[in-house]
């Protein structure tokens, strides 16, 4: 195998169809041998690269808030943080629904992209009760639509105690 950089392993990424099923199951695959730099970001021939904001790197949490697969992005979970703290902003759910599509939004802009290049959301909620809450803030980013696809779940624990947690998936547009 040959080395596309150096220092982080990479984790390649597949996409394996299902017994005629339109869509596909995501896999993932270890490739020995392919390395990402210093910064985590993917050398010249590497599969993917990943991106996290400066102010998130300096608080040392071990994920990336975006990996980038061709022209598919794939976002972390965000919760309703203010960037490069682990504080929740104060207010409730849609405080916090607000913080977390805003963190999103910081990320989808690192490439060029905003809410409508969002495919796919899932989102987790502490306290199913408060989804209308949650919707009235969501809906105010994506305008009239179209709304991406979306799952939701109601979940015990979310990180730092917060209300909810929103992770996508974006196809970047073809000049990012």
């Amino acid at each position: 195998m040959r080395k596309i950089g150096r220092k982080k392993n990479i984790l390649a990424l597949a996409v394996l169809g299902i017994g005629g099923l339109s869509g596909g199951l995501l896999g993932a695959l270890w490739v020995p041998g392919a390395h990402a730099d210093e910064a985590g970001e993917a050398s010249s021939g590497a599969l993917f690269e990943t991106y996290t904001r400066e102010e998130t790197k300096a608080l040392g949490l071990p994920f990336s808030e975006a990996v980038r697969a061709g022209n598919i992005l794939y976002l972390s979970g965000q919760i309703g943080v203010k960037p490069g703290t682990l504080e929740l902003v104060p207010g409730g759910m849609e405080a916090e629904a607000r913080q977390t599509m805003e963190n999103i939004g910081e990320v989808l802009a690192h490439y060029g992209a905003d809410f409508s290049h969002i495919a796919k959301c899932t989102v987790m909620l502490a306290d199913m009760s408060e989804w209308a809450d949650f919707n009235k803030v969501y809906v105010t980013y994506f305008g009239d639509g179209p709304f991406p696809a979306r799952s939701a779940f109601g979940a015990s624990g979310l990180a730092l105690g917060g209300k909810l947690e929103v992770e996508c998936m974006a196809v970047l547009p073809e000049d990012s």
